[in-house]
């Protein structure tokens, strides 16, 4: 028995020497990060009420209080197509995806959206937002071209009538 643990405590021991004289670790590489791009985009969301956002969900309130036009703690979801002006027939860049929550009594909204693009330059590429509704909207990622994109999103509403909206957007966004 004796034997057997004096044993085992030699390799123990041989085996941990081996480990830290062996070339094990590889050599450390000097960092050398990407440049940093920032690129300024502009297009335009046309969003068709009913058709590219359905409301999906909605709280039951029976108070007098919500005498809001959007009812409080409505979740929307939204498949916008994104445009390169506010004409209806101007050329298609991508789309918009995702959900907006109205969670204020005065219309406001948390917001999750994924600006795709599939034409040009960054075909293939996304950038995420999730903000609150207010006139900035904070870009937290992407993908692609927009790679670990940080940014704000500046957004003028066009166009609100009962069945339209076209929103345009000044992207900035600070990518590798």
């Amino acid at each position: 028995m004796r034997g057997t643990l004096m044993l085992s405590w030699v390799l123990i021991i041989c085996l941990s020497l081996v480990a830290v004289q062996s070339q094990y670790y590889s050599e450390t590489l000097p960092y050398r990060p990407r440049p940093v791009k920032v690129t300024n985009l502009h297009f335009f969301m046309h969003e068709f009420t009913g058709i590219t956002a359905v409301q999906v969900a909605q709280v039951n309130i029976t108070s007098s209080d919500n005498n809001s036009s959007v009812p409080f703690a409505s979740l929307v979801a939204v498949n916008d197509p994104l445009r390169t002006g506010p004409e209806p027939d101007s050329e298609l860049i991508g789309n918009v995806q995702g959900i907006a929550l109205l969670a204020g009594m005065n219309a406001s909204s948390t917001q999750y959206i994924d600006f795709g693009f599939n034409t040009g330059r960054f075909n293939g590429s996304s950038l995420s937002v999730f903000s609150r509704g207010e006139p900035g909207l904070a870009v937290v990622g992407g993908r692609g071209r927009f790679m670990m994109a940080r940014g704000v999103a500046l957004f003028n509403p066009i166009l609100i009538n009962a069945t339209n909206v076209i929103i345009e957007f000044n992207v900035t966004v600070v990518h590798y």
